[in-house]
C-alpha cells in the first residue's frame, strides 16, 4: 500500500523532470513507438476503439518522465491527425486526454514494476477514465447529443476498448519495455558512437 510518503519531494520531482527526461537519447524510441501505433492504427475495417496507444504509453512512462510521458501521448495524437483526419475539437480532447494519462502511468509505475499485471491495472483503469472523459464529452458538448444517448454509446463501445487493452497491455507493454525501453542500443548515444567506428568520423 502507498502513502504519502511515496510521493516524490520537491527535489524527486526535479529529477523526474529534467534527469529522466532524456529527449536527447530517446527520440528513436518515441519514433519506434508512434510509428507502431500509426501502422496500427491504420489497419483498414478496424475498430477505432482496438488500438495499442495506452499500451504503448505505459512502458514509455517507466522511463521518460511525466513530461516525456505527457508528451508521448499528447503528440501521438497530434500527429496521427495531422496526416489523416485533420485537426479538429476531437484531437485537442483525445491528445490531452492521451496526454494527462501519460503523466498518470509515470506516477503510477515509478515505484512498480513493469509486469504485465501492472500494465493491466492501470490499463483498465485509464481505460476507463479515457472513454469516459472523451465519449461522455465530445458528443454532448460539441455536438448536441444527449447525455443518455451518449452514454448508452459508450458502454458497449468501452466495452471492445476494454477487450483491447487487456490484449495490448499482456503483449505489447511487456515486449516494447523489454526490447524498446530497456534496448540501450536505440539510444542516440550508442548509434552516435556505432557510426563513428564503422566510418570513422569524429
Amino acid at each position: 500500500m502507498h502513502t504519502w510518503g511515496d510521493f516524490p519531494s520537491r527535489r524527486s520531482w526535479y529529477t523526474i523532470l529534467s534527469m529522466k527526461l532524456q529527449f536527447t537519447t530517446g527520440w528513436l524510441k518515441f519514433t519506434i513507438g508512434w510509428v507502431g501505433v500509426f501502422l496500427f492504427r491504420l489497419i483498414p475495417f478496424r475498430p477505432p476503439n482496438v488500438e495499442p496507444m495506452l499500451a504503448t504509453i505505459m512502458p514509455f512512462s517507466k522511463r521518460y518522465g511525466v513530461v516525456g510521458s505527457f508528451l508521448f501521448g499528447f503528440l501521438g495524437i497530434v500527429l496521427f491527425d495531422a496526416v489523416t483526419s485533420g485537426w479538429g475539437v476531437w484531437t485537442a480532447v483525445t491528445a490531452l486526454a492521451y496526454g494527462l494519462l501519460g503523466a498518470a502511468a509515470q506516477i503510477f509505475f515509478r515505484n512498480r514494476e513493469a509486469s504485465v499485471g501492472n500494465f493491466l491495472r492501470f490499463g483498465i483503469v485509464g481505460t476507463i477514465l479515457y472513454d469516459a472523459a472523451t465519449g461522455l464529452t465530445i458528443g454532448p458538448i460539441f455536438e448536441g447529443q444527449s447525455f443518455a444517448v451518449a452514454l448508452s454509446g459508450q458502454i458497449p463501445f468501452t466495452a471492445l476498448h476494454l477487450l483491447g487493452t487487456v490484449v495490448f497491455a499482456i503483449t505489447v507493454s511487456p515486449a516494447l519495455y523489454r526490447w524498446v525501453i530497456q534496448n540501450e542500443a536505440l539510444e542516440l548515444p550508442a548509434l552516435w558512437t556505432r557510426v563513428h567506428s564503422v566510418t570513422g568520423v569524429k
